[in-house]
């Protein structure tokens, strides 16, 4: 039987947008055996904040749902409009994969040293969730506000809300919650003994930091 060839022309080259690229080809953002590096990438977040001075508690909790919450009390993402891209800023954190404040290499940059996937950690986290929630607590001139964003498959499904904050809440820090999308790993089971090997290993390296 005669075989079809396959056509290489202009309509060959497929330009993938926004979070497309981790969808289709996973393995070239994390390892997908399990999902531990994606969390990794948060926890790096929180890290990055504390290694700056700017945290004294990172806790990480596995919630009985499958999902995994990691807070800092940190600055907080940055929640305002971006002056460029006009979105609030902690969307672009976690949808577009080259973004970040690690990139400000300029004097008074967001951070002098840092780890992880430089702009593409988090936003690779959020492709390959099918479900992530943050909370983000942060100071600004008009005060002490409570912000909160949902995700699900990389898409945003509950826009920016906005509150005062009350007395019972924290007045700095960000909380991400992640439910990995089972269909991007060959387990969808986090190994414990990785996990606390790994926040071992951070509370040994921030000083002062800790790791609950």
């Amino acid at each position: 039987m005669a075989t079809k060839k396959s056509e290489y022309s202009e309509s060959s080259i497929r330009v993938l947008k926004g979070l497309e690229p981790v969808k289709q080809r996973p393995g070239m953002y994390t390892r997908t055996e399990n999902p531990l590096h994606i969390i990794q990438e948060v926890i790096d977040n929180a890290s990055d904040e504390a290694l700056g001075g700017y945290g004294k508690n990172i806790i990480v909790t596995m919630n009985a749902d499958g999902s995994v919450s990691v807070e800092d009390d940190g600055r907080g993402i940055p929640v305002g409009l971006h002056p460029e891209e006009k979105v609030p800023t902690v969307e672009i954190v976690f949808t577009r994969l080259h973004a970040g404040g690690k990139f400000d290499k300029g004097s008074g940059g967001a951070y002098a040293f840092s780890g992880g996937l430089h702009g593409v950690g988090v936003s690779v986290t959020n492709a390959l969730a099918s479900k992530l929630e943050i909370t983000v607590w942060r100071k600004d001139e008009k005060g002490n506000g409570v912000h909160q964003l949902t995700f699900a498959d990389g898409n945003v499904i509950s826009k920016l809300k906005s509150r005062a904050a009350g007395k019972e809440d924290k007045k700095t820090g960000t909380r991400v919650t992640v439910w990995p999308n089972p269909k991007y790993f060959d387990s969808a089971v986090i190994p414990l003994p990785e996990l606390l090997r790994l926040l071992r290993s951070k509370a040994v390296l921030l000083p002062g930091v800790k790791v609950t």
